[in-house]
Parts: structure tokens; C-alpha cells; sequence
């Protein structure tokens, strides 16, 4: 890692949301593979965390960052602190991290992945169906991925989250309500 770079703590909310894949021109600017086809937390952060390939976790440099924008299928960045090519190709494989509190406020109705990992959801009747384990981007939605015990085993259930089956979402009780049914 870069030497110019001041060694720091990850923050507790940290999340990762993308990786430098490359240096990009002569003047120290880098390339930056999101996370998200929606690269917002990237934008409104001017600190991210930077956790070098093979790293120990909590390893990690923060890097100030000058300017962020998207350039193609990718986000272009810059930093005081990387000031040629040199420097930006020895950021290659960084892991980028960023503050969670440090994300866009969502919209009415949004949500960010991270937040609902780890909900629980239940049916209109009260079962519960599983937790989020993850979510999947199936072109023109996005389904909840969960994941339950049933009679000792393992199983695994996928819910569209979509208006039609979400009737609700508490990020602070932790749960989600939907109109889906065990059997299905």
C-alpha cells in the first residue's frame, strides 16, 4: 500500500462497496469497480477506507478522496494523496469501504441491500418464514433470498420484493411483513 497513506481503524458501520481495479490516466487517478449499479455511497463519502488485497481483516488506509464520477460501467476517482499512475496501480485489489452513516438518505419506500440482511420475515398470519440472507437483482426485481430451519433441516425460500407481496418493512423492529405462504 502506498506509504502516504495514514493507517486506520475500520469504522464499526463499515461496508464495503467496491475495488479498485486499476489506475486510469497518467495523473493518479483510479479506476473503481462498485458493488452497486447504483454507486451513490461512493459519491457521498469523502473518506474511504481502503483494506489491501490479502490484508488481515481490520487492516486498513484512509484515503481522501478528491473526486468520484461515473466514467462508463465504472466510477473514476481521485486523491491528494495518489499523485500519479505509479501511485494509483499500487492501489490495485483494494477493497473500498465506507461508513454506513455516510450513505444518501433513502427515499420513501428504499432501502439499501445491507439494511435488510439479517430481517426476519413473517406472513400476514405471524409465520415466519426465514431472514434475509441475501438479495438477488432478477432483471426487473429484486427478490429476498432466506434462509430457515424447518423440522431440523436447512431450507431456502426466494420472495419477490416487490409492493405486491411486501406489505411492510421495519428497519427498526428488524422485520419484514409479506403476503407469501410457507408452501410456496
Amino acid at each position: 500500500m502506498l506509504p502516504t497513506l495514514e493507517a486506520a481503524d475500520l469504522p464499526a458501520d463499515a461496508i464495503e462497496v467496491g475495488r479498485i481495479a486499476d489506475a486510469w490516466g497518467i495523473k493518479g487517478w483510479f479506476k473503481v469497480l462498485p458493488h452497486s449499479a447504483q454507486p451513490e455511497a461512493l459519491f457521498s463519502s469523502k473518506r474511504w477506507f481502503l483494506q489491501p488485497p490479502g490484508a488481515a481483516s481490520g487492516v486498513a488506509f484512509m484515503l481522501a478522496v478528491r473526486e468520484a464520477k461515473e466514467h462508463s460501467d465504472v466510477v473514476v476517482a481521485s486523491s491528494a494523496d495518489v499523485p500519479d499512475r505509479n501511485a494509483a496501480e499500487a492501489l490495485r485489489g483494494a477493497r473500498i469501504f465506507v461508513p454506513r452513516s455516510s450513505f444518501p438518505t433513502a427515499g420513501t419506500d428504499e432501502y439499501y441491500w445491507v439494511d435488510l440482511i439479517g430481517l426476519a420475515v413473517v406472513n400476514r398470519e405471524g409465520i415466519a418464514l426465514g431472514e434475509v440472507r441475501e438479495l438477488l437483482a432478477t432483471g426487473p426485481q429484486t427478490t429476498l433470498v432466506l434462509q430457515a430451519t424447518e423440522e431440523g433441516k436447512p431450507i431456502e425460500r426466494m420472495v419477490p420484493f416487490v409492493s405486491a407481496f411486501v406489505d411492510s418493512v421495519d428497519l427498526a423492529a428488524r422485520r419484514i411483513v409479506v403476503d407469501w405462504q410457507p408452501d410456496y
